[in-house]
């Protein structure tokens, strides 16, 4: 089938197939998708291309997708959306240059994207047990992002399958233009795709300050969260706008439905989602129960949270229809909440199926003798655990041996979970599924069954143990001189916190030798733990010190930790920083997964299961660097480790200015896209692609907490498989001995530090390598590709969950505490809105003062300023003009000067209090903030970075999200 071209200008748009589709009976309101055929049809063609539909939380009515290749995202608007949803793969088409909009400077929006902080998370992630991109307004705000002609890259080309296209295509004054040695290669011998690709990036780079419009036409894949959707049952009555819509749909329910069940159908009910980035849905009332119905039929809101699918949504519907599932509970519950967080995130706290408990072991379960006489003894080594104090899944332990030459002998052991979850069982599949555990501020959500992850298999102290370990030979300099790995048997002499920890090595550790906290099993005594702590204190550090050096970076920040009373409910907050204990363990877990990613990759070129961490965005990227070069800080962000400088000696430029460092860390973060799993054979001709770039390494993996990451599981078999090969290909070698010691390290030719290249690609070794991967089933590409893709989105589902968790019980400690004054630093400014970020939560929110009743607004463009003033008449209306002003009381909390006073005694209690050791509390008492924090007075002049003071207000709960408002906090007579 061949389309015909209509918009030339930019690629073919079909008239025929844009129609195809079944006929509409009523007044269609969207075009009707492509079939799948003429999908394929025209991404061969060039004139159409897949992409992820993702909305703007800000504005639904404006979306973005992302098409490999592009330099810049696609903005969607309106009905050119054509029912897509958040999350889908669609398949779009471009419009005419003529219908690009103004690329405009970006509001920032209020959360984090997924990834903001994933240069943090992935470090911090390698001590086991420790607690998409959003579409971004082109909404005004003062932002510059266009500058001398050069375009504003959203992002870079890592995933580009036609990679060379846009990299070939050059902007020079503004004018697009192609490198001479690759104008032949893009002219000849390319498709038709690639041609069009080529096009699309002349006509971005030849019009920098537009971004391109395109329309859906069609989704070729689901999202899955339209089977998550949570949100409140409202009357149509709520919304006069959508009643002709209502009865419209009316007629098509009574179409689909035969004449009884039409008759007992007492209409439709909308569906108001409360994540923003989900159109309003409808439910048939009939389904519903009598109280809730009645309820609805009286013009109030049901009271309670649903769970909801998106079951259709046809192209005369405005709205898609939805179906209930189960009724969450009463809003403004925080269990309720908890459970649509859940919910909305598809993780499933549901108890393990009798077939997954099958295939654990019987209760009397002991070692086998068989499987010690295997195994490596490690046994009589110094080893012990490191966690927090409540860890009841230890998947990791460290040991340490001093030996002759000033060398040191460094373990890393983990829990051999791939002992006990054998490939192609059930539960193999229920891990998989879940993929990961669930750590909530009060429970966990185990990705495995208790009886597994705090019992057999946990590395409990005074007990033998099964692990897979990896052990370094270290010299004084912190060089690895010899490295072994394995599966062995081990013996945890005790079990630490990372308190305990901290204090032994910041002190001689005397006071500790009878402490009750530190009780050591086994031959070692509590001098001996001692000593080594210090010593692996000193390795770590010179371990890190290295890894620095070779351009790792950090955007460590302090996190956001909460109390909880004896009731279970959220009492107080802090900020908590990390120790040096933590980086103790960071350190050799880091390397271990290093160690494991070179191996299994090396082994297994076209199967191995790899974390790569890409560059940043090249936008966001850009704007930091505008923002740092505002503020006069010198930026060289031109590799990870010059990025790190950089922000290390801006942190010194501000250490009087800490709020400030904040900001640009906050800002920092935003910059970095999300680390993810992936299949090598998926990116086997892009070695550079592999890299991670917060580590700076070219190898990375996740190894060290398979009792809570499936993929960890997956890299376990694969390590096994490389250390069976290498076994029985130094066995037909003649190379292997059996011995109890480690002499063989010497011959070690697939995990070694050397890998042999010519041992794995000999007849022998290719063999050996084949059979040890039937063995222990390491996955086939395909499969492993799909398992990573999986991985990814319950990772990110488990993030999206923490983050709204976070959000929960801050919503809960601020309703009790009804408002909470704090400073504020503005961050953007415009005639309508600002943005600021609140230190003190560590988050950015919005102020909207547009159109507020008793509120004067000059915004002077050229400076950059906004005034704010107290305004005694309403502003003159046109005639026919119907302007609804809004209290200023949703803006602003204005007290009256005598209210923010206070005696001496007040502010001496509340300085007292602000100096003591619960300074790291963000909810003081309020003489304590009111102390700290003066209101503003009108005329209130405001520049970009002011501090300016504000209170924090729950709002939502009953009848829509949670969430946590700013206003501005004021002072007036005139109140």
């Amino acid at each position: 089938m061949r389309a015909t071209g209509e918009h030339t200008s930019v690629v073919p748009i079909t008239r025929r197939v844009a129609g195809m589709g079944r006929k509409a009976a009523g007044k269609r309101v969207f075009q009707s998708h492509w079939p799948e055929q003429a999908v394929e049809e025209g991404i061969k063609s060039g004139h159409a291309f897949m992409g992820k539909f993702r909305v703007n939380a800000h504005n639904r009515n404006e979306a973005y997708c992302t098409i490999e290749g592009i330099p810049v995202d696609v903005l969607i608007t309106g009905v050119a959306q054509n029912r897509a949803v958040e999350g889908d793969l669609v398949a779009i088409t471009f419009e005419p240059v003529a219908y690009w909009t103004r690329m405009k400077g970006p509001n920032i929006a209020c959360n984090p994207a997924i990834g903001g902080d994933s240069a943090v998370r992935e470090v911090s992630e390698t001590n086991g047990n420790h607690g998409l991109k959003n579409g971004q307004t082109d909404a005004s705000c003062r932002f510059v992002n266009c500058s001398n002609g050069q375009p504003v890259l959203d992002r870079m080309h890592y995933h580009h399958k036609n990679s060379g296209f846009s990299q070939a295509v050059k902007c020079e004054n503004g004018h697009a233009t192609v490198a001479e040695s690759c104008e032949k290669d893009l002219n000849e011998g390319k498709t038709e795709a690639a041609r069009a690709l080529q096009r699309i990036c002349s006509l971005v780079y030849s019009n920098p300050c537009k971004r391109p419009i395109g329309k859906v036409l069609s989704v070729m894949k689901k999202s899955p969260r339209r089977d998550t959707v949570v949100g409140f049952l409202a009357p149509f009555s709520e919304f006069p706008d959508a009643e002709q819509q209502k009865n419209q749909m009316n007629m098509q329910v009574s179409k689909r439905m035969n004449h009884r069940a039409a008759a007992s159908s007492s209409g439709l009910i909308l569906l108001l989602p409360t994540d923003p980035k989900f159109p309003h849905m409808v439910v048939s009332a009939s389904t519903l129960p009598d109280s809730v119905r009645k309820q609805l039929e009286e013009g109030d809101r049901a009271k309670e949270l649903v769970a909801a699918r998106i079951s259709e949504w046809n192209e005369e519907s405005l709205y898609p229809f939805a179906h209930i599932i189960q009724f969450l509970g009463k809003v403004g519950q925080v269990k309720t909440h908890m459970d649509a967080i859940l919910f909305e995130n598809a993780i499933s706290d549901a108890e393990f199926s009798c077939e997954s408990m099958a295939c654990l072991p019987h209760n009397c379960w002991k070692i086998p003798q068989e499987e010690l006489e295997v195994r490596k003894d490690l046994r009589n080594i110094l080893t012990f655990t490191i966690d927090p104090p409540t860890a009841t899944d230890l998947d990791d332990a460290i040991s340490i041996e001093m030996l002759s030459g000033g060398i040191i002998r460094i373990g890393v052991h983990i829990a051999d979970v791939s002992y006990f979850v054998h490939p192609e069982t059930a539960l193999d599949a229920e891990a998989q599924i879940r993929s990961t555990s669930v750590y909530t501020l009060q429970r966990r959500i185990s990705m495995l069954p208790s009886r597994l992850t705090e019992d057999l298999v946990s590395l409990n102290p005074g007990v033998d143990r099964l692990a897979v370990s990896i052990i370094w030979d270290i010299d004084p300099h912190g060089n690895i001189v010899s490295r072994w790995i394995g599966r062995s048997v081990i013996f945890s002499c005790c079990k630490l916190s990372y308190d305990l920890v901290q204090d032994l090595i910041c002190s001689d550790g005397t006071k500790f030798r009878s402490a009750p906290s530190l009780q050591v099993h086994g031959k070692f005594e509590q001098e001996d733990v001692i000593k080594s702590l210090s010593c692996l204190y000193d390795i770590s550090k010179n371990l890190k010190d290295i890894r620095f050096k070779s351009g790792a970076l950090s955007l460590e920040t302090a996190k956001l930790m909460f109390l909880f009373d004896e009731g279970g409910a959220p009492c107080d907050s802090y900020r908590y920083e990390g120790n040096d204990a933590c980086f103790i363990v960071e350190e050799l877990m880091l390397l271990a997964n290093m160690s494991a990613a070179e191996v299994i990759s090396n082994a297994f070129p076209n199967c191995a299961l790899l974390r790569r961490h890409p560059e940043p965005n090249l936008r966001k990227s850009r704007e930091f660097g505008a923002f740092c070069a505002r503020n006069g800080f010198e930026l060289d962000d031109s590799s990870s480790g010059q990025l790190h400088l950089s922000l290390s000696r801006m942190k010194e430029k501000l250490k009087d200015d800490p709020v400030l460092f904040d900001i640009l860390m906050f800002y920092a973060s935003k910059q970095m896209q999300a680390a993810e799993y992936f299949c090598t054979a998926d990116l086997i001709s892009k070695r550079d692609d592999w890299a991670h770039y917060a580590l700076s390494v070219p190898l990375y993996t996740h190894f060290t907490s398979p009792l809570r990451r499936y993929p960890d599981i997956i890299v376990h078999r694969a390590l096994n498989a490389v250390v069976e090969a290498e076994k029985m290909y130094l066995k037909h070698r003649r190379f292997y001995t059996i011995k109890n010691g480690f002499n063989e390290m010497i011959n070690r030719c697939f995990t070694g530090l050397q890998f042999s290249k010519d041992a794995a690609e000999s007849k022998e070794g290719c063999e050996a390598l084949s059979a040890a991967a039937n063995k222990f089933k390491v996955p086939s590409s395909d499969n492993l590709g799909e398992i990573a893709v999986h991985c990814n989105e319950r990772k990110w589902a488990c993030r999206r969950a923490e983050e709204a968790e976070q959000k929960l019980y801050m919503w809960v400690l601020i309703k009790r505490k009804e408002v909470l004054v704090a400073d504020a630093r503005v961050l953007g400014l415009g005639p309508k809105f600002m943005s600021v970020y609140v230190p003190k939560l560590a988050m950015e929110r919005r102020i909207h003062y547009d159109e507020v009743e008793g509120l004067s607004i000059e915004w002077l463009e050229a400076t950059g300023t906004l005034v704010l003033d107290a305004c005694r008449n309403r502003p003159p209306q046109r005639r026919g003009n119907q302007v609804k002003y809004r209290a200023i009381e949703e803006v602003a909390m204005v007290v009256n000067p005598s209210e923010s006073m206070f005696s001496e005694e007040d502010e001496e209690t509340g300085a007292t209090e602000a100096g003591c050791d619960t300074a790291k509390s963000v909810f003081l008492s309020d003489e304590a903030v009111k102390a700290q924090v003066a209101p503003a007075v009108l005329p209130l002049v405001i520049q970009y970075l002011s501090n300016i003071p504000v209170v924090l207000h729950a709002i939502g709960g009953e009848d829509s999200a949670v969430d946590i408002g700013v206003r501005l906090y004021m002072s007036s007579y005139f109140k």
